[in-house]
């Protein structure tokens, strides 16, 4: 998931995203630990795409909370 794609989700369901990204990244570990998957770059992407999600929430609730101030 691009950066871009990631902003247009709105702040209240980025946490939810989140977590079904995490849930899917163990799913992929725990099936490449007992059957290599066809293609285990999926693992690195979904790691990368969690990070992107956090880091755009964390700038989205900074900016939120300096609105606040």
């Amino acid at each position: 998931m691009k950066s871009s794609e990631i902003r247009e989700i709105p702040l209240s369901e980025l946490p939810e995203r989140i977590e079904g990204e995490r849930i899917r990244l163990h799913r992929l570990e725990m099936t490449h630990a007992v059957t290599p998957l066809e293609n285990p770059m999926e693992i690195r992407a979904c790691r990368r795409t969690i990070a992107r999600m956090l880091t755009i929430y964390s700038e989205r609730m900074r900016t939120e909370n300096n609105d606040k101030k």
